[in-house]
């Protein structure tokens, strides 16, 4: 099928396999068919417990699949060192088995189940890989043994020579005389080259569960044609394995594919009910075991045994379904979930291109509905009822019903990081970078938290009201423009006393789900993966372990800690993967708003900066971990990183250097375009991000960090036409409010920028005279990002809702006066993260180089139901 190599994705810098196709058979049609097919195969399958698939790469020289790099040893080789005890071997087959239940679900059958196919990570979990075999079924013939057919062509057949099945000795693969593995492991009728379905799966689980608990194959001869002859004529001796499992195995390997377990998820009632047999005659003293759906107590006594069985409700078996929802899910979403579950599970609120959508998810065939009035939103969050949506958008929380009538506005709310509804009516919600509880008409409000300064905390975000309304989880992290939220932490608030703690550290956007039996779940996000561990609502303390349980899902290490995921009351989880970061292309548009494309690609850009000549673009593009500065020439198309791990690419005057900030937050640097070796231009301990330059290049204006708010420094700046020199920055604004965005005007008399000094939490833009005087408001309802026009007495700026905005301004001496404001283009730009300048402006100031939403695409999103069934399943109980 392929040889393996172990890779670096160097976009994302992360270890991958990748598999190729050997040259000797790279233009064989059925082998390439094969590799693709399994590519098909695995790309819908989005489970902790299968090796997920990256993507299929095709290029001249052949065709490969990047796969999850998964390290450990297989079960083969664990099962080398001699059988595995009862305790070790059933969470294997549990992960496997819910593997083989999430393809099922998807109409896969892997067709090659083995030990060799199967990893165990060190942390436990448990991947099945290899569906290069993989036969989709017709799930409604699979019961009759129906013919199963390949991938892609359903008028097609499985070939009857087995000479063609790679389930036969091959020298490429095994020594001489040595039976291939999968010969041991195939189902009867697979040996006789009959149609296959999901029950030889079901056949080849049996096996392996096995061979774990004995060290031996069943059916395992000296040669492949003694196997294949053991597997069509004789039976394993159960006997030979635990009591608790052998029903299991008699119903997994009945040769008949109608007597045999038809239903991988049927495996575990099975070995409920001979676990409870089995302990009610076992003599063991004060034996404790947990099997899937029950538990069972047996105790050694004297005259007489008491056996209690302690019941829960069935369990459900998971879910799996991608959701087809409409292009643009996510574009212009900045933070917090951007796709959640109604409380009831039965309808999804979606942001998509900066509004909000309805889907009803108990009616077949509705369609989704636009909510009006709700652009910009961001960060939604339900009423428990499922009858109001709470959203952010223009600095503001605003509710609106769920039929989209009753728009209201609670409260002035900058910056939005996340909220949470009560039962009771109250919202608790992250405004002023802390938590604050309201009545849902905005009345009320008081604030819940105050910002530890000796943790050298930024904010505190993305809130969850427990049930009972007695406490609140929300995430922290300390201060720092370029926070990676993998070392954030989980807190939990009690409203009783204000008394809080950590939770769980290096974690962040925690939300409870909790079981019907009263059992919890703290659910959270680090490294892009999924967490869960067993929670105490009522002692506010976690037990147990944490167990990965998701992969790959959407996430911002930075600046928020953003996770785009939710789950309702019902345990109906939603995610998105991929990226967390806003996608956006880059085009020039003008006041009619035509638009034309400089980097049509969609990526998560930042803070384009067009040079003195015009001729070239300084950007930024973000890879989920680290930003680097590229410079586009926009005459030939080329394009060159310059420097990683920098921010904010600023022009020097004569178009030779580039300044910029350093992502990890230390000092201002600079570079030329010929190279990338940065050096340091100002030296710092906080986030330097460089913003404008006079017209002579002499001065630089800087947006400093210092203690918790943003100001303004300048630095004088000197240059030989080769080197940068630079003098200590000097204070020009500094206050308890954010000062940011400095822009020079291009006759070096005023400074525009942008703060929320008015205390209501949003920026507004304002000039002051430079180097001292009396400042001005410019924006009447927000703004931020100003930028002077070269050829007009114009200053252009971007609104709330993320219009570009244009002021007309006169001054008389040293008194600005600020005439009309228009709006330059009705299309709202792409704001993406943080301080992420979203446009420049030409040089002849006719258009605007700006970060635009990308064509629609359709982005991958996942609905699983019955989340808490499989978390009482996996998570380690105390």
């Amino acid at each position: 099928m392929g040889e393996v190599h172990r890779a670096t994705d160097t976009n994302l810098g992360r270890q991958v396999a990748i598999k190729v196709l050997p040259d000797a058979f790279a233009s064989d049609p059925e082998r390439l068919a094969r590799f693709e097919r399994e590519a098909r195969a695995l790309a819908p399958l989005n489970h902790p417990n299968v090796a997920g698939i990256y993507g299929l790469e095709r290029t001249p020289t052949g065709t490969a699949l990047v796969i999850e790099l998964v390290e450990g040893p297989t079960l083969a080789e664990r099962i080398s060192s001699g059988a595995l005890p009862l305790d070790e071997a059933l969470p294997i087959a549990r992960q496997i088995a819910d593997a083989l239940e999430a393809a099922h679900g998807q109409g896969i059958v892997h067709r090659d189940l083995k030990p060799a196919n199967v990893k165990l990570r060190p942390d436990g979990t448990v991947k099945v890989l290899d569906f290069g075999l993989a036969k989709a079924f017709r799930p409604d013939l699979a019961a009759t043994g129906a013919q199963a057919y390949p991938l892609g062509d359903p008028a097609a057949g499985l070939s009857p020579d087995v000479s063609q099945s790679p389930t036969v000795t091959s020298p490429a693969m095994t020594q001489a005389g040595v039976v291939l593995g999968t010969a041991a492991y195939m189902s009867p009728e697979q040996a006789r080259g009959n149609p296959v379905d999901k029950r030889a799966d079901v056949w080849a689980f049996g096996v392996i569960v096995y061979e774990m608990l004995t060290g031996r194959q069943p059916f395992g001869r000296g040669d492949a044609t003694e196997t294949v002859a053991a597997v069509v004529t004789q039976h394993p001796q159960l006997t030979d394995v635990p009591v608790t499992v052998r029903r299991l195995l008699k119903h997994c390997l009945e040769k008949d594919p109608r007597k045999r377990l038809h239903d991988i998820a049927d495996a575990w009632t099975l070995l409920d009910e001979e676990s409870t047999s089995a302990a009610a005659v076992s003599g063991s003293s004060k034996a404790v075991m947990t099997l899937g759906r029950s538990v069972v107590v047996g105790a050694r006594c004297a005259g007489r045994c008491i056996l209690a069985r302690a019941t829960r409700p069935v369990a459900q078996p998971l879910e799996s379904l991608p959701i087809d929802l409409d292009p643009g899910v996510g574009a212009g979403s900045l933070s917090g979930a951007d796709v959640i579950p109604s409380p009831d599970g039965t309808r999804l609120v979606y942001v998509a291109n900066s509004r909000l959508y309805m889907l009803r998810l108990d009616q077949t065939g509705s369609a989704p509905i636009e909510l009006p009035g709700t652009a910009g939103a961001t960060a939604p969050f339900f009423r428990p009822d499922g009858q109001r949506i709470a959203f952010f958008a223009d600095g503001k929380l605003k509710s609106i019903a769920a039929d989209g009538s009753g728009l209201t506005i609670i409260t002035e709310a900058a910056p939005q990081f996340g909220g949470s509804w009560d039962t009771d009516g109250t919202i608790v919600a992250s405004v002023s970078r802390v938590l604050s509880r309201m009545q849902e008409d905005g009345s009320a409000r008081q604030a819940l938290t105050q910002l530890d300064a000796q943790r050298k905390e930024a904010a505190h975000r993305w809130p969850q009201i427990l049930p009972g309304g007695n406490a609140v989880l929300f995430t922290t992290n300390e201060i720092n423009p370029f926070a990676n939220f993998d070392n954030g932490s989980i807190e939990v608030l009690s409203l009783r006393d204000r008394t809080r703690k950590t939770l769980q550290p290096k974690a962040t956007y925690g939300r409870y789900v909790s079981a019907a039996d009263g059992t919890g779940y703290l659910l959270y996000v680090n490294g892009g993966d999924l967490f869960a561990v067993e929670f105490d609502v009522d002692r506010l303390v976690i037990d147990g372990t944490p167990v990965r349980v998701l992969e790959n899902v959407a996430y911002g290490p930075n600046p928020d800690g953003t996770a785009r995921f939710d789950v309702s009351r019902d345990g109906t989880l939603v995610y998105r993967t991929g990226r967390a970061g806003v996608v956006s292309t880059i085009a020039s548009v003008d006041s009619k708003c035509v638009a034309e494309p400089l980097l049509a690609k969609p990526d998560v850009y930042g803070r384009p900066s067009i040079s003195p000549s015009g001729r070239d673009l300084a950007l930024e593009i973000f890879d989920e971990q680290r930003s680097s500065i590229w410079v586009r020439d926009l005459l030939r198309g080329h394009m060159l990183r310059v420097a990683s791990g920098y921010v904010v690419p600023l022009w020097t005057p004569d178009g030779k250097h580039i300044v910029m900030g350093s992502q990890t937050g230390a000092g201002t640097w600079w570079t030329s375009t010929t190279d990338e070796s940065p050096r340091p231009l100002i030296e710092g301990t906080s986030a330097q991000l460089p913003w404008s330059f006079t017209s002579s290049g002499s001065a630089l204006a800087i947006q400093q960090f210092r203690g918790l708010n943003w100001d303004i420094t300048i630095a004088a700046v000197s240059s030989d036409g080769k080197e940068l020199k630079a003098g200590t920055p000097e204070p020009f604004l500094s206050s308890d409010a954010d000062e940011v965005h400095p822009s020079f005007s291009h006759d070096d008399r005023w400074i525009a920028y942008a703060s929320n000094r008015s205390g209501t939490g949003s920026l507004d833009v304002y000039v002051q005279p430079y180097p001292q005087g009396t400042p001005v408001k410019v924006s009447i309802s927000g703004g931020s990002y100003p930028r002077w026009s070269r050829n007009s007495r114009e200053l252009f700026f971007v609104g709330p809702d993320g219009r570009v905005m244009v002021a007309s301004y006169s001054n008389i001496g040293d008194e600005f006066r600020v005439g009309t404001i228009r709006v330059w283009c009705n299309t709202p730009l792409i704001r993406p993260f943080g301080n992420a300048k979203p446009y420049d402006l030409s040089l002849d100031s006719r258009t605007v180089i700006g970060l635009m939403p990308p064509p629609p695409s359709r982005t991958p999103v996942m609905l699983i139901r019955n989340l808490v069934d499989e978390l009482r399943r996996r998570v380690p109980r105390r």
